[in-house]
């Protein structure tokens, strides 16, 4: 199982809950810059998502698809089921910003 699967299976909850702005703001002193550093995690996560659902619904692909020929498969179908599932790239990047799980700096301490 990948490192993905398994950081999104054990500490996300995909339900959206709310949270209190002072905790986010705190993680950087200002709550737009910790806002748009959940925005850059969450387009991270989001990339490495879609480019493993991508890999992994090719297998199923056929050279010749023609909508009278779809096939039914079960293995393709959990997958979906799987990544539907997920909590939301946006929750997942809050969850690691409040865990203390992102690295951030700004460009002037470089």
């Amino acid at each position: 199982m990948t490192q993905i699967k398994k950081l999104l299976i054990n500490t996300t909850n995909p339900s959206i809950e709310a949270r209190d702005l002072s905790l986010i703001e705190v993680k950087t002193g200002n709550l737009y810059e910790s806002i748009s550093i959940i925005a850059k995690r969450a387009n991270q996560i989001n990339t490495k998502i879609k480019d493993e659902l991508h890999r992994k619904l090719e297998e199923f692909g056929s050279l010749n698809d023609n909508l009278e020929e779809i096939n039914e498969n079960k293995e393709q179908i959990e997958i979906s089921r799987f990544y539907e599932r997920m909590a939301n790239p946006a929750i997942q990047a809050t969850h690691e910003l409040l865990n203390d799980k992102i690295y951030h700096r700004k460009k002037d301490e470089a």
